[in-house]
Order: C-alpha cells, then sequence, then structure tokens
C-alpha cells in the first residue's frame, strides 16, 4: 500500500452498517435518487466487454438520470500521403530535385515498382484502420512537386486532423517528409522505407520529437503502433475519470493537459451511501457465492463479506452510470467493509480501468494500457530482491483475465485484504512464470513515460513473501541494479512483449513524453 496516499479526509470511511456518517439531512436524497439499486446480472455476463452504453440505459430504465452524459466517442481522422515522382516524370528529367538533369533515379532506384508498393502498402493501411476503427483517408496521387506539398499541408490544416501518416518511397523527398510531418497534423506516423535513402536516414526525422519515425522494410507492425498511439490519444481526450475521495465536498471538473482527460472529482459520502443502499438480497448473494465459486480456494473470508464485495461492486458501477465514466479510483484504504477489490478486478478485466487509492499516475496508466493494449494492467507497489537483482510487485486488485475479456483466465485464490479489519476478499492471482511484461508508469505533471520490458518468474507464495493479495517477480532486461527501475509507487504491470513496448513507445514520441526504460 502507498502509506502517502492515505492522507486526506479518510473520515468519509469509517464502517457504517446504521446510520452513523449519513450526509446532512436533504443531501441524500439528492445523492442517490431512488433507494434501489440495479437488480444483480450475476456473473454469466462476464465474458462480454462491459458496456457503458448499457449500463446508462438500464440505470434510466430505474428512474435514475445519469448526473452527467456519457462523453461521445468520435473516430480518429487521418489523412495518408505517398511521397514519389512517377517514373515517366523522371526519365523526362521534370523531378524537382538535383538529379532532374540527369534523369536520374536517387535511393530506391528505378526498379523499385512504385505503384504497385503505393497499392500494397494502401490495402494494408485500410485494413489497419479498419481493425482500430479509425477515420482513413488515403490520397490516391503520390506528391512530388513542391506546389503539391504547400497545397496538401494547408488542406490538411484546414481539415483538422488528429494525425497524418506519411509514406516516403523516395530519398530527396525525406525533406517533404518533415515538413508534412511537423506542420500538418498535431502529430504524424512518418514510414520511410528501407532502401529509399542514402547513408544515415536524415537527422531530423530519426531525432525529432512529436512524431513517430519508422525506417524499415514493409513494417506493418510498426505502421499499426502509430495508428494505435493516435486511437489511444483520441480516446483518451474524450474519456471520463471518477475520482472519489474523503476530502472533497463537491463535485468538481477538470482536464490533464497532456492525454487530455476529464477528471471529474465528487465526495467519498455519496459512494458510501451508495453501497448502504444496496441490500443483501438473494440475487446479491447468489452472485457474492457465485464469485466465491470460481476461486480455486478461499482463505478465512467469510459469505457476509463475498456479499459485501458485491454491494460494493455494484455501488461502484452505480458511481460510474452516474457521471458517465470511463475509468474510475476511489480512496478506497479505509473503506473497510465497502472496499471494491473485487469490482477493481472485475472491471479491470473488462476493460474499463479503475485505481486503486484515488491514485491520478496509475490510472492514467491503466486507461493508457486499455487502448494501446485491449488489456487489464496490475496497478501494484515495488519491491526489490537486490540479491537476485529480480524485482517484486503486490497489491489487491489483479484482475484474472490479463490477456482481454475474451483471454484466458488466471487461477485465483481469495483471501483477507492484508493491512486492515474486517476481513474483506482479496484476490490471489497466479501469474505464469516465462510470461513476458511490461512495467508500465505515466508521471502526471512530469510529461514523462516508464516502460521496462521483463519476465515473470514466479508467484510466490505468503508466507515467505508479504506485501498484499497477489504478489508477482519479475526478471526485469538489462538492469545491473533492479532498483533503477523504480518510478515512485503504484506502476503497472501489463502482459506484453517487446512489439508491445513500442506501442508506449511510439505513444511517446508522438505526443512528446520522455522515454524512461529498457525498450
Amino acid at each position: 500500500m502507498c502509506e502517502s496516499c492515505e492522507a486526506g479526509g479518510n473520515r468519509a470511511f469509517s464502517k457504517n452498517n446504521s446510520n452513523q456518517d449519513r450526509l446532512p439531512d436533504g443531501e441524500e436524497k439528492l445523492l442517490l435518487g431512488r433507494r434501489e439499486f440495479l437488480t444483480s446480472t450475476g456473473l454469466a455476463g462476464a465474458a462480454a466487454v462491459w458496456s457503458q452504453a448499457a449500463w446508462v440505459e438500464a440505470a434510466a430504465s430505474e428512474g435514475e438520470k445519469p448526473l452527467l452524459p456519457p462523453k461521445e466517442k468520435k473516430p480518429a481522422r487521418i489523412w495518408t500521403v505517398f511521397l514519389y515522382p512517377p517514373e515517366e516524370v523522371v526519365l523526362a528529367g521534370q523531378m524537382e530535385d538535383s538529379w532532374a538533369k540527369h534523369q536520374w533515379f536517387t535511393w530506391p532506384g528505378g526498379q523499385f515498382q512504385y505503384a504497385e508498393q503505393q497499392k500494397k502498402f494502401a490495402h494494408q493501411i485500410e485494413q489497419l484502420s479498419q481493425q482500430l476503427g479509425l477515420e482513413m483517408t488515403i490520397r490516391p496521387e503520390p506528391i512530388y512537386q513542391k506546389a503539391k506539398l504547400e497545397e496538401f499541408i494547408a488542406q490538411a490544416k484546414d481539415a483538422g486532423l488528429d494525425a497524418v501518416l506519411v509514406v516516403n518511397f523516395y530519398n530527396t523527398l525525406s525533406g517533404a517528409a518533415y515538413r508534412i510531418a511537423t506542420e500538418a497534423a498535431p502529430t504524424a506516423i512518418v514510414y520511410h522505407a528501407l532502401g529509399a535513402n542514402h547513408q544515415l536516414p536524415p537527422e531530423p526525422l530519426r531525432k525529432s520529437e512529436g512524431f513517430y519515425y519508422i525506417h524499415s522494410i514493409e513494417n506493418f507492425p510498426e505502421i499499426e503502433r502509430g495508428l494505435r498511439a493516435v486511437h489511444a490519444r483520441k480516446m483518451l481526450a474524450q474519456s471520463r475519470l471518477l475520482r472519489i475521495a474523503g476530502g472533497v465536498r463537491q463535485m468538481t471538473q477538470d482536464v490533464e493537459k497532456t492525454l487530455g482527460v476529464e477528471i471529474v472529482a465528487i465526495p467519498a459520502e455519496e459512494f458510501n451511501a451508495a453501497f448502504d443502499a444496496i441490500e443483501a438480497t438473494p440475487a446479491i448473494q447468489q452472485e457474492a457465492m457465485a464469485f466465491k465459486k470460481q476461486a480455486e480456494r478461499v482463505m478465512d473470508v467469510a459469505d457476509e463479506a463475498f456479499v459485501d464485495a458485491i454491494r460494493a461492486h455494484h455501488a461502484v458501477r452505480r458511481m460510474i452510470q452516474r457521471y458517465g465514466a470511463d475509468a474510475i479510483t476511489i480512496q478506497c484504504l479505509m473503506l473497510k467493509h465497502r472496499k471494491p477489490c473485487y469490482s477493481f478486478a472485475w472491471h479491470n478485466g473488462q476493460l474499463f480501468p479503475c485505481g486503486c487509492e484515488n491514485h491520478l499516475d496509475p490510472t492514467l496508466t491503466l486507461m493508457l494500457g486499455r487502448w494501446l493494449l485491449d488489456r487489464a494492467g496490475f496497478q501494484h507497489n515495488p519491491e526489490f530482491d537486490t540479491s537476485e537483482n529480480l524485482y517484486f510487485g503486490a497489491h489487491c486488485t489483479c484482475a484474472w483475465k490479463l490477456h482481454g475479456p475474451e483471454g484466458p483466465s488466471q487461477k485465483f485464490m481469495v483471501r483477507p485484504f492484508f493491512h486492515q479489519l474486517p476481513k474483506t476478499p482479496a484476490l490471489d492471482v497466479e501469474w505464469k512464470p516465462g510470461e513476458p511484461v511490461l512495467l508500465v508508469r505515466y508521471n502526471v505533471g512530469k510529461d514523462s513515460l516508464c516502460c521496462w520490458r521483463g519476465k515473470v518468474v514466479s508467484s510466490p507464495g505468503c508466507p515467505p513473501t508479504g506485501g498484499c493479495a497477489t504478489r508477482v517477480l519479475v526478471e526485469l532486461e538489462g538492469l545491473d541494479d533492479v532498483c533503477q527501475a523504480y518510478a515512485g509507487p503504484h506502476p503497472v504491470f501489463f502482459c506484453g512483449d517487446r512489439g508491445d513496448a513500442r506501442r508506449f513507445k511510439a505513444f511517446a514520441r508522438m505526443y512528446r513524453l520522455s522515454w524512461i526504460g529498457n525498450v
């Protein structure tokens, strides 16, 4: 647990099974509306991705209107342009470069089959755009003239695009590629075919920030990483993160400037009241026992605690639909019987990011990973085996769906929360030895993104290790001192390999984040 995160108005989280700690007269009715909650949906539908729109509709049918409507999600708009001269232009000496008087093909030469390459790339880009849900426009005519370059840049600026994708097939058009990348849109992907450059790649393309430069052989996975980064940034800028904290007295709204996420903060009392309004009905009890049956083993957790976990789960969902949220974080350490550990594990597995302890950095990291990887992340606190040079992470809200909602389930047992009575259920999730993982942390206010690659060694038992419910031991690559990977409390583990790590790197380059790690 992050003890420094515990400060800040936890008074609202004292145990409440009766009327103590109620809100002032009149406010409770305003916050809650009707006392009944949505009927239990059970765990049968957990295989499908959680749908915010469906929950808002269900809430409306129960007679409660959302206080904030969900944010509309529009696709990212991207234009693709190809750079190369037609063969007849070069042979006629009409190419606008220093080689024109010689009717000379600079690299890649006259046998590159430019038009056929464009068709291949256009087809692949269309496929990738459809898979990601992008609004892609591919310019059919290549650009090779200065006047057409100026015209394209002006049109792209007027269109208000999210990004441009430049595919450069010609050495002397690298300067045009740089101009488009830096002038036409907020960010860009520049694909420079290998062999379409002479000696060192141009330094402005190689080293400049604000776009993703790819110099490779038909590397469509790299293009996909760039496109996915644009998609992720667009979705984040149309997302709302709900923060619930004891120190908040009324709803506030703000925007995190780098990712563009709207942040809404509300008082803890509202979550408390929502929980207390949910009765332990037969349906709630049935849902609790269905959760219990999924565990490989249950250690010292009473059935009543499982019921409270489901009540907290429904309270979380009520907060989500009421505020049209796309992610949530709660100041949860002192919630006692109201702790949402199970709900956060479930929601994260369904690609709805939930961050512990009202901590903004890891919650935004979870949101970033949701769109870049389509996978759950495991927010944790770090420890370090300095003898064996191994990284150790532990926390209480690990999803058992670590490879997406349709992926395999990890085995888990249920054991009590480690730090405080009552004995509320927390998941002890087993990670697969040898699994490639990424250690990631986005740092709010510092415009930096950390990412280290590694692999799982084991999920050590407790004892002999301690910490919290889920524990993972990881070997990080290329670090002489594992403590060099410390980036502060609550980084996030994602299952992912080198290619997945490059998605984060593409995002960092395109949106001007300083990059820290071993990728």
